[in-house]
């Protein structure tokens, strides 16, 4: 797999039937991560059965998304009844985050990008996606590039988590614990 692009689904908070069609993997508005009906692995060609998320691009890409957004407007911009919640930011970010490690996808502006970027960043001409221009805190959408910007940052940062070592056991943790159980009673 070669990218990872990043949607709303422009639907509830819940991962419908469609919606496990097009992406591989949804994040529903609880933070909880959805399957889709296709293994990125199924987009390795689309020559067959595979996730449809992204016009003409999605051969080596596997998709992701928020269960979001139904009902929001561009201009005026209104989030709707279903906006991306601050959960499913986070959760986002770790399901990317693994799907990279999984996939060994490095992190650039052309690997791991919105809906919306794909124009700009890859070229590959979209019908008018703005997905994700918008998340949590902010009142109005924002460049494609910024958001996608904030997201691999914060990619990168939970990446940095998860390779760094964990720190071994020392003697003072040892004792620590031996303490701990004599001071109960």
């Amino acid at each position: 797999m070669k990218r990872i692009i990043i949607h709303w689904t422009a639907g509830t908070n819940t991962a419908s039937a469609l919606d496990k069609h097009h992406y591989h993997f949804i994040v529903e508005g609880n933070g909880n991560v959805v399957d889709g009906r296709y293994k990125p692995e199924d987009n390795e060609s689309t020559a067959t059965d595979y996730a449809p998320h992204t016009r003409s691009l999605n051969t080596g890409s596997i998709g992701v998304s928020f269960a979001a957004m139904h009902g929001a407007t561009e201009r005026p911009f209104i989030a709707g009844k279903y906006p991306i919640t601050k959960i499913q930011i986070d959760e986002m970010v770790n399901l990317v985050a693994d799907l990279c490690i999984r996939y060994g996808i490095e992190v650039f502006p052309h690997t791991v990008l919105t809906h919306a970027e794909v124009e700009g960043t890859l070229k590959v001409k979209q019908r008018g996606k703005w997905d994700v221009t918008w998340l949590p805190g902010m009142t109005q959408p924002g460049h494609p590039a910024a958001v996608g910007d904030l997201l691999r940052v914060k990619v990168r940062l939970k990446l940095n988590a998860m390779r760094s070592p964990k720190p071994k056991p020392t003697i003072w943790d040892a004792l620590a614990r031996i303490f701990a159980k004599w001071k109960k009673p």
